[in-house]
């Protein structure tokens, strides 16, 4: 019986070393998510908050610092200083080096909204310095905008 575990032991080792060995993927990304990891989320209309939303870079360790655009698309039923205010403005922000996530922080005021209308307000990556890939890697290109709507 000893004998049979040592054979397969050398017969696995054998066949291992005639592999290359996988070391990943290598794809630096820069993504937009809630704190929980989530591309869409709802707020009620009865809240007074401050919620932060993550973009996060997925990379090996940088060496200059990266700026990440990014804008935000409000649909027709939301008012700025009546439904949110905008805490992290300029468009912009800036991974330095060692730094992998970033905040943008809205302000939710209590108003209720017209349902008929479009509640929603996108924030999505449009660029960066250095030409990494906006959103998760992968044709449908997850996690490149995070979608939040207000809800009575």
């Amino acid at each position: 019986m000893k004998n049979i575990i040592v054979m397969l032991l050398a017969m696995v080792a054998l066949c291992a070393c005639q592999k290359e060995e996988f070391e990943g993927y290598d794809a630096p990304f820069v993504r937009i998510t809630t704190t929980t990891g989530a591309s869409q989320t709802v707020v009620l209309s009865n809240v007074n908050n401050i919620n932060t939303y993550v973009v996060s870079l997925s990379s090996k360790a940088l060496t200059a610092p990266l700026t990440v655009n990014y804008e935000v698309v409000v649909g027709d039923g939301l008012q700025e200083g009546i439904d949110y205010q905008l805490i992290t403005t300029g468009g912009s922000l800036t991974f330095e080096p060692g730094v992998y996530d970033m905040p943008i922080r809205i302000r939710w005021m209590a108003h209720t909204v017209d349902e008929s209308k479009d509640n929603t307000l996108i924030i999505r990556l449009t660029g960066n310095s250095q030409g990494i890939t906006l959103g998760a890697p992968g044709p449908d290109g997850a996690q490149k905008e995070l979608v939040i709507e207000k809800k009575n």
